[in-house]
This record gives structure tokens, sequence and C-alpha cells, in this order.
């Protein structure tokens, strides 16, 4: 087997590569919530390739990210999540899908997040975001 590559069933959802994406999906979580910049830029790849499709918003690249991300640093307060996901792909890649909500309860968030181990940390290397009304 390649390094990274997925070739059993048995190389899905690893259970030592779901708790790492978990730690660091929640560490991201915390950073949204906290407005915490450095820790949302750190933890997307700052690469040309690199996309964030938001729910009015696009992102292309890590500097359009980064700018992004200043400008609208966080959420409103009382962000909950439900359904949470990880889909570990092999030891070097992983899918979050969540939903979310907010006290007002007037729309339905919906957000995946493609992270990947480069470098020896993981990073999100693309993202989707999206709310419909409820």
């Amino acid at each position: 087997m390649t390094r990274g590559t997925v070739t059993t069933a048995d190389e899905l959802d690893r259970p030592d590569v779901v708790a790492q994406v978990r730690a660091v999906f929640d560490r991201y979580e915390r950073a949204l919530r906290d407005a915490d910049v450095a820790v949302l830029t750190e933890l997307f790849w700052d690469d040309d390739r690199c996309v964030r499709y938001g729910v009015a918003d696009r992102q292309q690249g890590g500097a359009q990210i980064d700018a992004w991300r200043r400008a609208n640093p966080g959420v409103p307060a009382g962000r909950t999540l439900s359904g949470t996901t990880v889909l570990a792909l092999g030891s070097d890649a992983a899918v979050v899908s969540t939903r979310f909500g907010y006290p007002d309860g007037a729309r339905e968030g919906r957000q995946t997040q493609t992270w990947a181990r480069l470098g020896g940390a993981w990073r999100i290397v693309a993202a989707h975001v999206s709310e419909v009304p409820c």
C-alpha cells in the first residue's frame, strides 16, 4: 500500500485518524466562535488550489481566504453543531460534515471540510458552507 492511498475498508475510519481530525476540527470551531483569525488562517492550506465557498462568498487560495477571514473573523453568538461526522480516508485525508444553527432557528447551516495531512499538519484544503431556511 502507498501511504495515503485507501485500498481496503480497514483503512477507512481509522480511530486514530478520526480522533486527530476531530480534535483539529474542534480547534477550528473554537477559533471560529472566538474570532481567532490566526488559528483560522493557520488551519487552511496556504495554497492557490485551496477553496472556500461560503454562504454568499467564495475565496480561491490562502491569501483570499486570509483576507476574507480578517474582514469576517467569527460567527454570531450561540452557534451550535449537530450531526457532525468525520470520514477518515486512510491516514492523510478526511472529510468532516456538520450542520449548524443559531438561537433564532431561522435557518439550518451545512458545512463540509476536506482535511489533508500536509507536512505533518492537518489543513483544510476545501470548504463549503451553505444555509437553507428551516
